[in-house]
C-alpha cells in the first residue's frame, strides 16, 4: 500500500470520526447480536494491547476485537471513550452456533439491563 493511499484512507477515517463523534447509538431493547452472515472460520485469540494513560479525565478503555472484513478476520484496535452516565460498555464477542461463528457487537447498555 503506498503512502498516498494510506493518507487518503486516514483522512477519510478522521472525517468520519469527526462527523460521528456526537452520535450516540443505543440498541433497541432486546437487540443483542450482529445480524451479519455466519462465519465458518473461528476468530483468532484476542491480542494483548498496551493501554496507556487516558487522553481525558474519566476515560474508559474499550478493548480491541476481531471483526470479519471481506473474507477474513481483521483486528480492530482498542480505544478510549468518554463515560456515558447510566450506561456500561458491553464488549464485542464471538459466539458459536450450529452453522459457524457470529459476532455480537459491542454496545452501550443501560445499567437496568444487568
Amino acid at each position: 500500500m503506498n503512502i498516498r493511499f494510506k493518507k487518503l484512507v486516514l483522512n477519510g477515517l478522521l472525517i468520519a470520526t469527526a462527523t460521528l463523534a456526537g452520535c450516540v447509538v443505543v440498541p433497541a431493547p432486546g437487540h443483542r447480536h450482529y445480524i451479519g452472515a455466519v462465519v465458518v472460520v473461528a476468530p483468532p485469540p484476542l491480542r494483548r494491547e498496551v493501554i496507556g494513560v487516558a487522553p481525558f479525565p474519566g476515560g474508559i478503555w474499550i478493548d480491541g476485537y476481531w471483526s470479519w472484513v471481506g473474507n477474513r478476520h481483521e483486528w480492530i484496535g482498542g480505544r478510549w471513550e468518554r463515560p456515558r452516565p447510566g450506561y456500561r460498555w458491553v464488549p464485542h464477542r464471538w459466539y458459536h452456533e450450529r452453522a459457524g461463528w457470529r459476532m455480537a457487537e459491542g454496545h452501550w447498555e443501560t445499567h437496568a439491563h444487568r
